[in-house]
Parts: structure tokens; sequence; C-alpha cells
């Protein structure tokens, strides 16, 4: 595994256009002068204060990537304006001078914390210049800045210079652009020295896609493709052999008789980035869509489709039709995350308006959602324990809304998947704030405790809630009444009544079932048969009766209208055609 992107592409997976580093430090420690020498590759004898903005060309280092140099004044009158080209930068260069140990002191005794105080992300690289003036006798960078650098973790790196004698002045910037597009923190922990959990899930998802036999290790032919698709070069099989032997020399178990392991895999990378040659794994991070904070990008898993509220997406499988109704994107991320080579339409239906389904009498749809209203107590939640085949014991008292997803065999022998969504009797009022809050349900189901009168009451207000709020918005849904506790001692008030009001508003009568019993009057079936005709079992209150029959009369009016203005036309065409001929016969 070796090798980097073209530069350019390297550029596009950073994401950053442009690269803004940031140079502060004591007065006198050689800022303007670094700055200077980079730009002209000499040493300037005459140097500003303060530098204006220096800009490189996106060639000038292998990234491709622009970079801009602020420099910055250390006065207590420009304080201000250095905090605010701080707040702006993508990289922050911190310079001491090496001939004069008080301004290396300075750095932890000021200006790191300052830059903590400022709560700054931004990498920093604290460079040494004047290297040409350092004593020989002072201790090695390592020795000074290893306590420095256990103390502020976001120190990226240290590096002395000499920018009289062009001694790693590009190495600074290079290392200040290196910080920004392959940052160290989000891959490796520097104090437990290890991978940072993201990355590890990361890495493990991308062995696993390109372990194409699944047999837990990539062979010399799965790591032939996975160099070539990030770095767009194969390897030599004597490259291949080393870096198997390298892995194997330290981390025996990272190398089996199939090839090199996960764990392998990741020691790989650990080392990548212990060596500094963290642009490797960046490199295939972003190869397999990553972003900085090793996450899926969005572009990546963003749905490329708008549905309209009464519209919903079904996977072509059966598989996780919950996840796909309730939150597509989600599930469509999941998609890209587990490797699926597919477009998104062959992935994907996307369903019909409901509205639609109503006017042509039937839907196509393969996945229906049931809201399941009902008062506490009611029963609600052991229909949905049944459904997924536990024990209504099983369930824990809770005020939050449930799930229950299942396959429904219907007599014909199909199967469709249904999902029930019991919505808790508080939150009624805050679902139907919603204009579109039942723009995804297919069929509302009413629950009622058939031996409890009160039940069956709230049961019906709920009915007529919804209903209500079905007409005024146009998303009218079908609805079943449910009478449940059926083995109990009903309340022939509650019964009476609800087969009335079943009958006035147009919808089927109520359906007794046991879950204690098991006797469940085939519910499920029923559920899904009511889905499938949208245009049916829809109740109607009476002011939506109201609304209709004066549609009804207004439309007949019309009619009649038209048939007169008709008739009208049609008069005043056949006295022209008679005037007509008169004229011409005289």
């Amino acid at each position: 595994m070796a090798g980097a992107t073209s530069p350019a592409a390297s550029a596009n997976l950073a994401g950053k256009s442009g690269v803004r580093v940031v140079v502060i430090g004591d007065p006198g420690t050689g800022k303007s002068s670094l700055v200077v020498a980079l730009a002209t590759e000499q040493f300037p004898e005459n140097v500003p204060r303060v530098m204006p903005p220096t800009r490189l060309p996106a060639d000038y280092f292998p990234d491709r990537v622009p970079i801009t140099i602020i420099d910055t004044s250390s006065s207590p009158e420009q304080k201000p304006k250095l905090i605010a080209e701080c707040q702006a930068a993508d990289a922050v260069v911190l310079t001491y001078a090496c001939d004069r140990p008080a301004t290396l002191e300075r750095l932890s005794s000021f200006w790191l914390p300052e830059l903590r105080r400022l709560q700054l992300k931004t990498p920093v690289i604290v460079v040494g210049c004047k290297l040409d003036l350092r004593d020989e006798q002072q201790v090695s960078l390592e020795q000074v800045m290893a306590p420095i650098m256990q103390s502020f973790r976001e120190i990226e790196t240290c590096i002395e210079c000499s920018a009289l004698r062009q001694i790693q002045v590009p190495e600074v910037f290079y290392y200040a652009q290196k910080a920004v597009l392959h940052p160290t923190a989000p891959l490796f922990d520097q104090e437990a020295q290890s991978l940072k959990p993201r990355c590890v899930r990361a890495l493990k998802r991308i062995f696993i896609l390109c372990d194409n036999d699944k047999d837990g290790a990539l062979s010399d032919v799965e790591l032939n493709d996975f160099q070539v698709r990030c770095f767009s070069a194969p390897l030599q099989h004597t490259e291949i052999s080393g870096v198997k032997r390298v892995v194997q020399e330290k981390l025996p178990e990272g190398v089996n008789d199939n090839g090199l392991t996960l764990t392998g895999f990741l020691f790989l990378h650990a080392l990548f980035i212990e060596k500094g040659r963290l642009e490797t794994t960046w490199t295939v991070l972003r190869k397999f869509g990553y972003d900085n904070d090793i996450k899926l990008r969005d572009d990546l898993i963003a749905m490329p489709i708008k549905r309209a509220p009464d519209q919903t997406l079904e996977l072509t499988s059966e598989v996780w039709a919950l996840m796909t109704l309730r939150d597509p994107a989600n599930s469509y991320a999941n998609l890209v995350y587990v490797g699926y080579p597919g477009e998104f339409s062959s992935a994907f239906t996307v369903t019909r308006k409901r509205r639609v389904d109503r006017k042509k009498q039937q839907t196509l749809r393969n996945v229906f959602q049931c809201y399941v209203f009902g008062a506490r107590g009611s029963g609600k939640t052991s229909l949905l324990q049944s459904f997924i085949g536990r024990q209504p014991s099983d369930a824990l008292p809770s005020n939050s809304e449930r799930f229950a997803t299942n396959s429904v065999e219907l007599p014909d022998g199909t199967r469709k998947t249904l999902i029930l969504r019991e919505i808790p009797e508080g939150d009624v009022r805050s679902l139907l704030s919603d204009r579109e809050s039942l723009a995804p349900c297919d069929v509302a189901v009413f629950f009622y405790d058939s031996c409890d009168e009160y039940s069956w009451q709230r049961a019906r207000d709920l009915l007529v809630q919804v209903a209500t709020h079905g007409e005024n918005t146009g998303y009218e849904v079908p609805c079943l009444i449910v009478a449940a506790k059926d083995d109990l001692d009903q309340c022939a008030q509650a019964l009476q009544e609800s087969t009335r009001v079943s009958q006035d508003m147009g919808i089927e009568t109520p359906i007794p079932i046991s879950v204690k019993l098991r006797d469940l009057n085939n519910i499920f079936c029923r559920i899904v048969h009511v889905a499938q005709q949208p245009h049916l079992s829809i109740p109607e209150t009476e002011a939506g009766k109201t609304r209709r029959q004066y549609r009804q009369l207004l439309n007949r009016s019309l009619m009649v209208v038209s048939v007169g203005a008709a008739v009208a036309v049609v008069g005043i065409a056949a006295y022209r055609v008679y005037a007509a001929r008169k004229n011409s016969s005289s």
C-alpha cells in the first residue's frame, strides 16, 4: 500500500479550495523574514514590520492547493486584528527565535494558552526561526518540544528553519498545508498512541468492502485492486510481499495464509500515521467517501429525489422497510455504507401519491403504515406486541410512540409489509398540529377497551379529530375501529354506540379481538385490505357531510345553468341559420 493520488484529485477530495495560514509570535522572532524568504527564495535586507498577504500558487506544493500567508503584528494595539486573523485561519504558524530562549518559554506561558482561550480548533505548527544563530550547546528540538507537545495536543508538528540560510523554509508551510489537508487529530489519539474509534470503524468498513471473497483477509489480488482504486497505480508482486513482511514482523496475526487480515490492515495505517504519512490514510478514506470528520460525505448520501408528503419510498427488497419508510435518507446512507453498487433507482421505488391512488381506486404499494390511536390502556401496545410474536407482558410502560413491523400474507398468497405506529394519547394534539401529519398514513385504527365506556368515548373523539383533520387538509385516510379485550364482559352502551358511529361515518363496524385469547379476527389482513382500497372506509364527519352536500347542490346548479346556456346557444345558432336562409331567398 503506497503512493498517493494525483495532486488535483487530492485537493478535490480534501474539499479545500485554498489554505489560509496565519503567522504569529513574539516581536523579532523572524515572522516577516520567514514569509519574504519563502516568497523570494532569498534573505531580505530590509523587512517591513508586517508583510501584506502573500499567496503561493497552486502548484507550489504537490497537493496543488493555493496557500495564503497572513503575517501579523504582536503589538498590543493590533491584538484585535491578530485575534480575528487567528479565528479565520486554517492553520497557525507559531514562531520563536532559536537564539532567544525567552521566546521559547513564551510559547507555553502565553501564546498556546491564548490560542486555547480563543477556542481555536486549527492545527498549530511551532517553528524555531534563526536556526543559523542557534547555540550548538542547546538541547535538541525533540527534547525541548516534547513536554510542550505533551501539554498542548493541538501542536501538529515542530520544525526549525533559517531564512538567512534558506534551511527548511518551504517545509514550514508544507507542514502547515499538510496539517489542514491531512490532519492528525481525527485519525490518531496522540495520548493513547492508537487509531481513534471513528477511524477504526471507517477502515474496518473499507476492509470489508475490499474483501470480495469474504474470507477475512485481503489476498494479493484484492490488495492490488485496493491499491489501484485508491492510488491509480498497481503494486508489483515484490511490493505486496514487502508490505506483508513488514506487518508480519511487527504483528504476526496481521497476516495469515489468505493474506492481510483486518488487524494487519489497521496496523499498517497506524504505522503510516506514526511515520508521518497521513496523506496515505486520508487518500484511502476520501476515496471511500469520507470527509474530514470521517463521516460519509453529504453529497454521497444525499437523496437524489424529492417526494410529496403523501409519497413514500420502498426498497425493492423487503429489507429495512421500517427505516426506509420512516427515514429514507438514512436508509440510503446505509446502502452507501455497505457498498451497494447499483443506482438509486435500482434500490428504491417511489410510490404514487395517495391522492392519485384514491382517484384510481387502487394502490401499487407494498409497504403500508398504520397509525394506531386509542386511550391509554385500550390495548394498543398489546396489538403491536402480538404482531411481532411477543407476549403483551413483554411491553414496558412508555408514553413514547412505538413501532412494530412484519410481513402479512394475504388470502391470495401475496405478502405485504405492514408497519404499525402506536400514537400515544397525549401526542395526538401535537401530531395533528402538523398539516401534513396524516400524509404518510395509509390506514388508521382506533382502539377501545370493549368493557370500558370511557375508553370508547376517547376512541370516538380521536376518530372525529383525525377525520376532521383529513377533511380539512385533503389527507383523508381509511379508518377501522377495533373493540379490544373481547374476552371480558362487554359494555353494552359502548357496543351500541360504536356500531352506530361507524355506520353514521360510513366505515366498517367495530372489529372485536382478544389478544389474551389470541383471537385477533384476522385483524392484520383486514388492515392491509383496507389500506389497499384507499378510496373506501374514509370516515365522514357531520361537517364533512354538509360540505359534500353543498358541493353536490352547487354542482347540480352549475349543471342546470350549463344546460340552460347550451340551449340558449343552440337557439341563437338556429335563429341565425333561419335568418340567413330568409335573406338569401328574398
